[in-house]
């Protein structure tokens, strides 16, 4: 058993904190684009400079999205409140963030004129570093913990009551990040399923549902909300539309011309 005393900071000067959970966000966000420019350019003709300017449409999308995701989602009556711009009191949906980075791609992809799909495919390669990142920070600040536990791995969590919990955030930092990440880069290195546009988004789409709906039963539901439906939790209720989708864009991607 673990108990949890972590200090969320990693550094402060005077009134300024740096915290693990903000450097998680940076850090995933310019390893991505690094190993996009480096690694993952089949097919992909955006330039260096343009895929920058596709960063700063991910940040505010992910920003946007995230934050408003996270009050509709899971704190409605907030939304006309001022408590919806609070970034920094916490409180993301991923959901949420990703809509909010498919409606910026869709704006960067329209006005740049390239392919939406093709964007798609290549951020979803990089998308479970950050995903890994997030869970990782996420551990660090005791929040999102798991159920209560009686396996030797339990960790008492400060906010979670002097009870061993699952390590849930972990659960979902290996599985959404480390798995994910290790199946996207099998098909994209020893497939030819780059050439097919949506297909890679699909995986991704489809990998992050299934990973996201199993681990679930293991998180403690949101404490606003509980169970719905009897026994669903919002995060397998947001997963399943992204199942639907993943199947939907796999079987229909067709070919870059």
């Amino acid at each position: 058993m673990f108990f949890h005393n972590i200090n969320p900071v990693l550094f402060a000067f005077g009134p300024l904190e740096i915290k693990y959970y903000g450097l998680a966000y940076a850090l995933g966000m310019l390893i991505g684009i690094e190993l996009i420019k480096r690694v993952y350019n089949h097919n992909f003709k955006i330039t260096p400079k343009e895929l920058d300017t596709l960063l700063v449409y991910i940040i505010f999308g992910v920003i946007i999205g995230g934050r408003m995701g996270y009050i509709c989602f899971y704190q409605p009556e907030k939304f006309l409140s001022l408590e919806l711009f609070y970034i920094w009191k916490g409180g993301m949906s991923f959901h949420g963030g990703l809509g909010g980075v498919i409606a910026a791609i869709y704006l960067f992809a329209k006005k740049f004129k390239y392919n939406f799909l093709n964007i798609t495919d290549h951020l979803s390669m990089v998308t479970p570093i950050g995903l890994f990142l997030g869970r990782i920070a996420n551990f660090i600040n005791g929040e999102l913990f798991g159920r209560v536990t009686d396996r030797s791995w339990g960790v008492v969590f400060q906010y979670g009551g002097n009870i061993p919990r699952h390590p849930s955030q972990l659960y979902e930092a290996f599985f959404e990040g480390v798995v994910l990440f290790a199946v996207l880069n099998l098909l994209y290195f020893k497939t030819n399923i780059s050439q097919y546009a949506g297909r890679l988004s699909g995986v991704f789409l489809l990998g992050y549902g299934v990973f996201r709906l199993l681990v679930e039963n293991f998180r403690e539901p949101d404490f606003q909300l509980g169970l719905l439906f009897g026994s669903l939790t919002m995060g397998q209720i947001l997963s399943i539309p992204m199942i639907l989708f993943g199947i939907i864009l796999i079987k229909r991607a067709t070919k870059f011309v």
